[in-house]
């Protein structure tokens, strides 16, 4: 048992950015709604930013890092019979982790899936809920840099 876990909660305004490609718009959709609903338990301000496709979502977070204090990346990559699938899916979540390491905080939730149906099954807040998990990884990061991260 770690004795060194504590409860915290984030004790300032938090202003986020849902940056998201709502290409797939019923996935958009529904990890959208499963992370404004986590969101909602928290005292944090919401901007939503769309951008075109995934590979625009972490461009559009760097061109406004200094805007918000985190962000969450929130589309769909499904594979096709073509390489851009691995492009899009690799550059996308290289970039982000780039950002990441930056000391910019970042939940990801680009889905990278086989098919629609594997994209419906993680975004819906009723089976997967990604939404929801992404804000919560999103919280995590933002109190670590809260609780953590001395600026003196």
């Amino acid at each position: 048992m770690n004795k060194n876990v504590k409860n915290f909660a984030l004790n300032f305004d938090t202003n986020i950015a849902i940056v998201g490609s709502p290409y797939y718009k019923s996935i958009y959709d529904n990890l959208l709604n499963g992370t404004l609903s986590e969101l909602s338990n928290h005292n944090i301000n919401v901007d939503i930013l769309n951008v075109e496709g995934a590979l625009e979502i972490p461009t559009a977070i760097s061109l406004v890092k200094r805007d918000f204090d985190g962000f969450i990346a929130l589309g769909c990559i499904i594979r096709g019979k073509t390489s851009h699938y691995d492009i899009v899916a690799e550059n996308s979540a290289q970039a982000l982790s780039q950002l990441g390491l930056d000391g910019i905080c970042i939940g990801n939730g680009i889905l990278t899936v086989d098919s629609i149906e594997q994209a419906i099954e993680r975004s819906d807040p009723k089976l997967k809920n990604k939404g929801k998990d992404v804000a919560k990884a999103l919280i995590s990061l933002l109190l670590i840099k809260q609780n953590y991260n001395s600026n003196k």
